[in-house]
C-alpha cells in the first residue's frame, strides 16, 4: 500500500514524518514546495502536482486548511485520476462541507471517508491522535489498519458528516476552556494572588482541566510563539460550529463572545501564534 498526503504544513508534515518511522511508502504534495524538503530528506517521494499522489497512492490523506482548499485542490486533478483511490479528509470542516466532498469524488468513481483527527504536534509525531470517522464502514475498514498507525483506537462515529460534527464539538471545548482559564487566571493575576496557590486548588477540583497546565506558562509569561494549533485555525472553527449550530436552532450566545474575542486576538497581530493567545485579548494591558 502506497500512501499518499497532500498538505505538508504543521499537522500534515508531523504526521508524514510519523509514517516514514514506521516505514511506510510515502508520496507527498504542498503547493508551497519548500514545505516538502524536510520530508523529501527523510526518505518521502515529493510530487509535482496533486494529481500525480492521488494516481499513485491507494489511500491519499487530505491535510488542508479548509473545504475551499480542497475544492480548489480537486479542481487541478483530472476526474480519472480519482478511480478507486479512497481519499480521507482530515481537517477540520462542516458536516455538510464533508458530505458536498464526499458526492463530489463520489461522482468521480473514488471513495471518501472523513477522519478529523484531535491532537497537536506531539501526538502526530508519535502515532496517538484522537481520530474520528465518518463515512461507509467498508471503506472505513479498507482505511483501519493505517489509521492504527495515525492513532490509537480508532473511532468509527458513523454516517459521513457526523465525524466531522464531533470534531466541531471538541474544538468548541477547546475554545470554551481555553477563554474561560484565560479570564480566571487573569483575575488572579489583577489582585496579585499566587499563581501558583490558585492553581492547587484549581487542580484538586472537578473543574480541573490538563489544558490548563499546558498553557499556564505561555499565558503567564505571554509567549505564545511557535504553535502546535494556530489562533487563526482555532478562529475558523469557532466560526464554522456557529454557522453549524445557527441552522440547528442552538442558542450560541456563550461562543459568540469567545468567537469576538478570537477575533480581537487576531486584531492585535496574532493569528499565527499559539491560541493561548487569547490572554493577551483577556488582559491586553499586562505585555
Amino acid at each position: 500500500m502506497k500512501i499518499g498526503l497532500i498538505g505538508t504544513g504543521l499537522m500534515g508534515q508531523a504526521l508524514a514524518t510519523h509514517l516514514l518511522a514506521e516505514s511506510q511508502p510515502l508520496i507527498v504534495y504542498n503547493r508551497s514546495t519548500e514545505k516538502s524538503d524536510e520530508l523529501r530528506e527523510r526518505g518521502a517521494e515529493v510530487a509535482l502536482s496533486a494529481q500525480q499522489v492521488v494516481e499513485e497512492s491507494t489511500i491519499c490523506l487530505l491535510f488542508l486548511s479548509d473545504a475551499d482548499a480542497i475544492h480548489m485542490v480537486f479542481d487541478s486533478i483530472a476526474p480519472a485520476a480519482f478511480d478507486s483511490t479512497l481519499l480521507i479528509q482530515m481537517g477540520t470542516i462542516a458536516p455538510e462541507e464533508s458530505r458536498e466532498l464526499a458526492q463530489r469524488v463520489q461522482a468521480m468513481e473514488g471513495r471518501y471517508l472523513e477522519c478529523p483527527v484531535l491532537g497537536s504536534l506531539p501526538e502526530a509525531r508519535s502515532g496517538k491522535l484522537i481520530l474520528m470517522a465518518g463515512g461507509n464502514k467498508a471503506d472505513y475498514q479498507t482505511a483501519l489498519p493505517l489509521l492504527q498507525l495515525i492513532g490509537h483506537e480508532p473511532q468509527h462515529i458513523g454516517d459521513l458528516g457526523q465525524g466531522a460534527t464531533v470534531k466541531l464539538a471538541m474544538n468548541q471545548l477547546i475554545a470554551g476552556l481555553t477563554a474561560s482559564f484565560a479570564l480566571s487566571l487573569a483575575l488572579v493575576e489583577k489582585e496579585g494572588i499566587q499563581t501558583e496557590q490558585f492553581m492547587k486548588i484549581v487542580r484538586d477540583s472537578a473543574l480541573y482541566a490538563p489544558t490548563f497546565d499546558k498553557k499556564l506558562s505561555r499565558m503567564l509569561d505571554r509567549d505564545f510563539a511557535n504553535p502546535n494549533f494556530p489562533t487563526k485555525h482555532l478562529a475558523k472553527d469557532t466560526r464554522l460550529f456557529l454557522s453549524v449550530a445557527d441552522e440547528l436552532g442552538l442558542n450560541t450566545s456563550a461562543l459568540q463572545g469567545i468567537e469576538a474575542l478570537l477575533q480581537e486576538t487576531l486584531k492585535m497581530g496574532l493569528d499565527n501564534t499559539d491560541y493561548s493567545a487569547l490572554m493577551a485579548a483577556v488582559s491586553p494591558d499586562k505585555k
